[in-house]
C-alpha cells in the first residue's frame, strides 16, 4: 500500500514539474518574440538607416606655452622683446590635447565627410570612427571659418555608408527634427526635439552666423558637426555648438547653405566668394520719392563695376534691386548675405525696377578678379600698399623684406584715424601670412566680405595688432 502511495506521489510531482516548465516555456516564448513593429515609429528608422553615415571625430592639437617667467608683467618693450627672444623657443613647452566632435559621410564613394570647422581647424591629427568601429586616418579637404564647415577625406577598400540628403529651404518651424552625435566622447548618442526658429544669427569669438537652424534638440560639445534629420531621415542641417551661451536650445547650419561651400572646399580649398561687380545704397526716404517708389525696401545700383558680370548684364546705374532669385533684398544686408550664398559659377536672376518698369536680369556671377585687388584695398581700408622689392626698400631705406609696405593713405580712414601711417608694413591678415603683394591682394580678396579685419603692422621693427574695420562695400 505505501508502495502504491509513493507511485503516486512520483507521478504527481512530475506531473507538476512539466506543467511549470511549460508555463516558463511559453512565457519566454513570448517575450523572445512579442511584436515590436508597433514601437518601430519614424524616429527609430531614421536613425537606423542614417547612423552608419554618423562618424566619430577625434583630433589631437599642440598648444604651445611660453616658460617665460616675466610673461605676466607689465614692462618696456624693449625688455619684453628681450625676455621673449631669451625664453623662445628653446624654453617653450609644448602640450598635446584632443578634442571630439562628430561628422556625416556625404560620398560614401570618394571619402567625403562633412564636419564643422571648429572641430578639427587646430588639428595636427585626425581620426575618424564609424559605427562599426573602423578606424581612418582623415585628411582636411578644405575649411571654411566663417561658415564653420570643413571637408574631410578618408579612404576606404570599398564605399562606405553615406549620408541622404534633403532640403533645408522647405522645413517648417514646428516640425520634428533628429540629432545624432557623440557628445562628451558619448558615441551615437540620439537627441530629438522641433525646429523652434529659422534663419537666427549668433555671434561666437570674432565671427557673426547667419541663417542657422534653431532647434530644441539636445545639441552639445561633441555633437558638433553631426546631422540634423527631419522625420524622414533625410539631412537638413549640420549641428554646431559653438554658440557658449546655449542652455536647452541647439544650432544648425542648413544643408542647402552647407551644400554649395562644400561644392568650393572640395573644389579649390576654400570658398571662393562670388562677383558680380556692383555697389549698391539703401534707399532713404528722400531716395525712394525721388524716384516714385512704392516703398524703400530695396537698395539702389550706385555703381558698376566696368568689365564686370554686371555690365555684361546690362545692368545700370540707378537700378533699383528688389530680390535676387527668389531671395527679397529689402536693404543692404540682405543683398550682403545673398551675394555670400552664391556660387562663383552660378547664375542668378536680379528682379529690379528701372525707370518704373519691372524687369529680370539673369547675371552670370564668378571669381573676383585679382587685378581689382589695389581698388578694392583703397575702397575699403583706404590704403595703397606696394611690395618690399629691392627698389621700394632702397627709396624708403628699409631692410625688412617680407610684407606689404603702406605708401599712400586716405586721409579721414579709418585706418588713418587710429594712427596707421605710411610706411608702416603689413606683415599679417587675419589668418593669413603676407610675405610680398601676392599674399596681400590674395587675403584682401578672401576677406573683403567681412565686417573687419586684424592687420599686423610692423613699425620701427615692433609689430602692432590692430583691428581694422571694413569700409561697407558690396565688391
Amino acid at each position: 500500500m505505501a508502495n502504491i502511495d509513493y507511485q503516486i506521489n512520483i507521478k504527481t510531482m512530475l506531473k507538476r514539474f512539466f506543467y511549470s516548465l511549460a508555463i516558463i516555456f511559453t512565457l519566454t516564448a513570448q517575450n523572445g518574440f512579442c511584436d515590436i513593429s508597433s514601437r518601430e515609429n519614424n524616429v527609430v528608422k531614421a536613425v537606423r538607416q542614417n547612423q552608419p553615415a554618423v562618424v566619430n571625430i577625434s583630433s589631437e592639437y599642440e598648444i604651445r606655452k611660453n616658460s617665460n617667467p616675466f610673461s605676466g608683467y607689465r614692462m618696456d618693450p624693449m625688455l619684453e622683446k628681450f625676455f621673449r627672444d631669451f625664453f623662445s623657443p628653446e624654453f617653450e613647452r609644448r602640450e598635446k590635447r584632443t578634442s571630439l566632435g562628430s561628422g556625416v559621410i556625404i560620398d560614401g564613394e570618394l571619402g567625403f565627410v562633412l564636419t564643422n570647422n571648429h572641430v578639427i581647424e587646430k588639428a595636427t591629427s585626425i581620426s575618424v570612427t564609424l559605427n562599426d568601429k573602423r578606424e581612418f586616418e582623415a585628411a582636411i579637404v578644405g575649411m571654411d571659418p566663417d561658415s564653420d564647415l570643413a571637408v574631410l577625406k578618408i579612404k576606404s577598400d570599398g564605399t562606405l555608408p553615406s549620408i541622404q540628403m534633403g532640403n533645408s529651404d522647405d522645413i517648417m518651424i514646428g516640425e520634428s527634427v533628429i540629432a545624432i552625435g557623440n557628445p562628451f566622447g558619448f558615441s551615437h548618442t540620439v537627441t530629438t526635439g522641433v525646429i523652434s526658429a529659422v534663419n537666427r544669427s549668433l555671434k561666437s569669438a570674432d565671427r557673426i552666423y547667419h541663417e542657422f537652424i534653431q532647434t530644441d534638440a539636445s545639441i552639445n560639445p561633441g555633437n558638433s558637426g553631426g546631422p540634423l534629420l527631419n522625420i524622414d531621415g533625410e539631412l537638413i542641417g549640420i549641428n554646431t555648438a559653438i554658440y557658449a551661451e546655449a542652455q536647452g536650445i541647439g544650432f544648425a547650419i542648413p544643408i542647402n547653405r552647407a551644400k554649395r561651400i562644400v561644392s568650393d572646399l572640395i573644389h579649390y580649398g576654400s570658398v571662393v566668394q562670388a562677383w558680380i561687380g556692383l555697389t549698391v545704397q539703401p534707399i532713404d526716404a528722400s531716395l525712394s520719392a525721388y524716384l516714385n517708389l512704392e516703398n524703400n525696401q530695396a537698395v539702389i545700383v550706385s555703381r558698376v563695376t566696368p568689365g564686370s558680370p554686371a555690365e555684361e548684364a546690362g545692368l545700370k546705374e540707378s537700378d533699383v534691386i528688389h530680390s535676387i532669385d527668389d531671395t527679397t533684398i529689402s536693404n543692404i544686408s540682405d543683398y550682403r548675405l545673398k551675394l555670400k550664398r552664391i556660387s562663383s559659377k552660378q547664375t542668378i536672376s536680379v528682379g529690379l525696377t528701372r525707370q518704373g518698369k519691372k524687369m529680370n536680369v539673369r547675371v552670370n556671377a564668378r571669381p573676383f578678379p585679382i587685378k581689382l585687388a589695389p581698388e578694392l584695398t583703397m575702397d575699403q581700408l583706404g590704403i595703397a600698399v606696394a611690395d618690399l622689392d629691392t627698389t621700394t626698400r632702397s627709396k624708403y631705406h628699409i631692410a625688412e623684406k617680407k610684407g606689404v609696405l603702406i605708401v599712400k593713405m586716405q586721409r579721414g580712414s579709418y585706418l588713418d584715424r587710429i594712427g596707421v601711417q605710411p610706411g608702416d608694413i603689413i606683415r599679417r591678415i587675419d589668418e593669413e601670412s603676407v610675405d610680398n603683394l601676392s599674399d596681400f591682394n590674395a587675403a584682401i580678396v578672401k576677406y573683403r566680405s567681412k565686417y573687419s579685419i586684424v592687420l599686423l603692422i610692423q613699425r620701427e621693427g615692433q609689430l602692432y595688432p590692430i583691428n581694422a574695420i571694413m569700409r561697407e562695400s558690396q565688391w
